[in-house]
């Protein structure tokens, strides 16, 4: 079990360096505690999956959506479903939403507050 921990953790450090153009934008407004001083992690492993962002104070994970997901709804719901079951709430945003306007996003977060 220790050996697929540290599989999940090299796959997330991997998901850090190939991040989308929109996870980039994302990120640029939430790292290092630019929003509302909450700290966010990027491409967190929460029960064996990796969530785009995270933030443990809220117990609120982040999906950015891009086409990859349109094949995998099945499995993207079943994975927010087991992680949910752990008290962890979802905010789903698609790409095209974060390139139209990323304060969308920003104004979604702050109703978890």
């Amino acid at each position: 079990m220790g050996n697929v921990k540290y599989i999940k953790k090299v796959f997330a450090r991997e998901l850090r360096k190939e991040q989308t153009p929109e996870e980039a934008v994302i990120w640029e407004i939430l790292r290092n505690r630019q929003f509302l001083n909450l700290k966010f992690r990027r491409q967190h492993v929460i029960e064996g999956f990796v969530v785009d962002f995270y933030c443990h104070e809220l117990r609120l994970a982040i999906e950015v959506d891009g086409g990859v997901h349109n094949n995998q709804k099945d499995y993207d719901g079943l994975r927010q479903s087991l992680i949910e079951d752990k008290g962890i709430r979802f905010i789903r945003v698609q790409n095209e939403e974060v390139n139209r306007d990323v304060n969308i996003l920003l104004e979604r977060i702050k109703e978890y507050m």
